[in-house]
C-alpha cells in the first residue's frame, strides 16, 4: 500500500509588533552601513539612495520611491514596507526576516543570494523579481501578481502562494520544500518544472502543467 502523504507544512507568519516609530529626517539621506531603528520613512524619494549594509530594525517604510536604491547586504527586520515602488531596487545578499510588504509596485527587484524568513508579501504586482540562489523560508505571497519571477537555484521551504497569479516562473535548480501552489488563481512555469518535486498541486494545474513537464523530461505524446 502506498504511504500516506505528509499535509503540507504552512509558512509562520512574520510575529513583531513595531513601537512608536520616529519619522525620518536626517537631510543627508540613507548611508552606507546605516543603522536605522524604529524609525518611519514616509513618501521619501530614495531614489539611487547608497545604503548598501544597512539595518533597519522596527522600522516604516511607506510609499516610498525605491528606483535603483543601494540596499546590497542590507538587514530589514521586524518591519513593514508599505507600497513600495520603483525599478531596479538592489537587495541582493540582504537579510529579511519578520517583514510585511504590502502592496508592492516594483520591477526588476535584485533578491539574488537574500534570506527571507516569516515574510508576508500581500497585495501588488512585482516585475521580474530576481531571487536566483536566495533561500526563503516561512514566506506567504498572498493576492499578488508576479511576473517572470526567477527562483533559480533557490531553496523554498514553507512557502505558500494563495490568490495569486504566477506568471512565467523560473524554478530551474530550484529545491522546494512544503511549498504550496494550490492556491494560485494562474500558475505558469516556462523553466524547471521538473523542481517540483516538494511542491503540492491541484489535479488540475497537473493538467495545465503536463505538456511542459512531458517536454522537460523528453517524453513523447502522440495520439
Amino acid at each position: 500500500m502506498p504511504k500516506p502523504q505528509k499535509a503540507v507544512r504552512p509558512p509562520a507568519l512574520p510575529n513583531f509588533r513595531l513601537p512608536e516609530l520616529r519619522p525620518f529626517v536626517e537631510p543627508g539621506g540613507l548611508q552606507p552601513e546605516g543603522d536605522y531603528d524604529a524609525l518611519e520613512f514616509a513618501d521619501l524619494d530614495l531614489t539611487g539612495a547608497e545604503a548598501q549594509s544597512a539595518t533597519f530594525l522596527e522600522c516604516a517604510l511607506r510609499r516610498c520611491v525605491l528606483n535603483e536604491a543601494n540596499l546590497r547586504h542590507a538587514r530589514l527586520l521586524d518591519g513593514v514596507l508599505d507600497t513600495p515602488h520603483g525599478v531596479g531596487t538592489m537587495l541582493a545578499d540582504a537579510q529579511l526576516r519578520d517583514l510585511e510588504i504590502n502592496d508592492a509596485r516594483l520591477g526588476g527587484v535584485q533578491l539574488s543570494g537574500a534570506t527571507l524568513t516569516r515574510v508576508r508579501i500581500s497585495g501588488g504586482k512585482i516585475d521580474y523579481l530576481n531571487l536566483r540562489q536566495a533561500r526563503l523560508v516561512d514566506v506567504a505571497f498572498e493576492g499578488c501578481v508576479l511576473v517572470e519571477p526567477d527562483f533559480g537555484g533557490a531553496s523554498l521551504e514553507r512557502v505558500s502562494f494563495e490568490g495569486c497569479e504566477v506568471r512565467g516562473a523560473d524554478l530551474t535548480a530550484a529545491e522546494l520544500r512544503d511549498v504550496d501552489l494550490r492556491g494560485t488563481t494562474l500558475l505558469d512555469l516556462t523553466r524547471g518544472v521538473d523542481r517540483l518535486r516538494g511542491a503540492v498541486i491541484t489535479p488540475s494545474q497537473l493538467l495545465d502543467l503536463a505538456p511542459r513537464l512531458a517536454a522537460e523530461l523528453g517524453v513523447r505524446v502522440e495520439a
